[in-house]
């Protein structure tokens, strides 16, 4: 494939950067990550920046003659969190930097300090929302997360899972209860006031009253944020063939839901505003009406996903999106790491976006925000009005009592929410 590299980046605001190793391998992962690969990481981290500084010179896309659309506006600084009012449009957004994986703090420091010295080269770090995915078991030492906080890192997202420990072990995870618990005060001690918690529920021999009191107790964590999701078990992982084996239960549908709803009950009545599907979120408004107002702590990463807005990715396996194309990198290390030596760009797969494309996206991302998807939202990124493309769908789906909609934008009603992927077919 051709790939050209064009275009300054001047008005990049989003970047994902993908560090893709683990000391093990969770038995529900289909990530692209690597275990026991401490041996490539130094030759990753290079070939990593190396990409990293290309794109601040040069910016490759997948063809020289891709569609122009409208830029970013200037982004304002993030040093203060407030509440956003909805719906959203990208340019309410800071600009942002997340560094999943795999582990990113299965990085030494010094390599971790690689990476965030040629990111700052694309983004000013300090007016960003720099966020690092953090396994507890791999960052019970203070000095480590101090270090990070003084390379840039302000937000952490820590994958606690379940509180279970036999269920950690069954997922594969390397951290016990305790350890996460520590993990998140050790974090806290350091200065991190920007804190995610993921927990998964749905899990093998999870009971809704089990569900419900460890809400109960994260709750007394004191915790910004909690992105809870339900277990997926997904082809080809180690879970699956366990499940399929009859070794491992999970729950049914019904508890699933169940859980859910419990969650949304237990956490509301706690001042958590739920913003999107899967994610809860302080506000700095005791009655924050989570259809007008997405709340403080909410992750401005997520978000720009979800806004459908244009981001650049980087890494083994990374996405990006941009102005009507959508590419993937090289999911294998060694063939990511030497198209990147030979000064090529490490593109796997390109698509160029149809108009149509571009609006089912906006719909079926927005929709997962519960101040759902703006009207001027919605014409800035597809040029045409919710009406000229989805009139009939939307008339449908208000009178199943799945949408609602007012003079600002569509959201899901709560029973909407609770089927919502029933909803997003309707758009594709």
């Amino acid at each position: 494939m051709n790939t050209a590299y064009t275009q300054s980046p001047s008005d990049l605001k989003h970047l994902y950067i993908h560090i893709p190793f683990c000391q093990t391998r969770c038995a529900y992962c289909d990530f692209n990550t690597f275990a026991n690969r401490e041996d490539f990481m130094a030759r990753y981290v290079a070939a990593l920046c190396t990409q990293l500084r290309q794109l601040g010179r040069d910016h490759w896309l997948p063809s020289a003659d891709w569609p122009q659309q409208p830029l970013d506006a200037p982004a304002q600084p993030a040093a203060s969190l407030h509440d956003l009012p909805g719906p959203l449009r990208r340019d309410d957004l800071p600009p942002t930097v997340f560094l999943g994986g795999g582990t990113p703090t299965a990085l030494p420091l010094h390599l971790y300090a690689q990476v965030m010295e040629a990111a700052a080269e694309l983004l000013p770090l300090a007016q960003a929302e720099v966020t690092s995915e953090a396994n507890p078991g791999t960052v019970l030492d203070a000095d480590y997360l101090r270090t990070l906080r003084s390379l840039g890192v302000n937000r952490l997202s820590m994958g606690v899972q379940t509180l279970n420990d036999a269920t950690l072990k069954v997922l594969g995870r390397i951290h016990t209860a305790a350890e996460a618990r520590a993990s998140y005060d050790a974090a806290r001690k350091v200065g991190f006031d920007n804190i995610n918690l993921d927990f998964i529920f749905g899990l093998p021999g999870q009971t809704v009253a089990e569900w419900e009191t460890a809400l109960r107790e994260i709750i007394q964590w004191d915790v910004d944020h909690f992105a809870l999701y339900s277990l997926i078990v997904e082809p080809g992982t180690p879970l699956e063939a366990q499940v399929a084996a009859g070794r491992v239960m999970v729950p049914g549908d019904d508890a699933t839901g169940e859980m859910y709803e419990r969650a949304i009950d237990i956490l509301g009545a706690a001042g958590y505003v739920q913003y999107e599907i899967s994610n809860w979120a302080r506000s700095q408004a005791a009655d924050a009406d989570p259809r007008r107002v997405v709340p403080a702590y909410a992750s401005r990463h997520n978000i720009a996903y979800w806004l459908n807005a244009d981001y650049l990715g980087c890494g083994a396996g990374a996405h990006s999106h941009r102005r009507g194309w959508r590419w993937a990198d090289e999911r294998v290390l060694e063939r990511y790491a030497r198209a990147v030596e030979s000064e090529r760009p490490p593109i796997a797969e390109a698509n160029a976006l149809t108009a149509a494309d571009v609006a089912a996206e906006t719909m079926m991302l927005g929709l997962r925000l519960n101040t759902g998807v703006g009207e001027q939202h919605f014409r800035e990124r597809t040029g045409s009005t919710l009406d000229a493309v989805y009139a009939q769908e939307l008339i449908e789906l208000i009178e199943l009592g799945l949408l609602e909609r007012d003079s600002q934008g569509v959201r899901l009603t709560p029973r909407g929410r609770m089927i919502g992927n029933e909803v997003f077919v309707r758009f594709i």
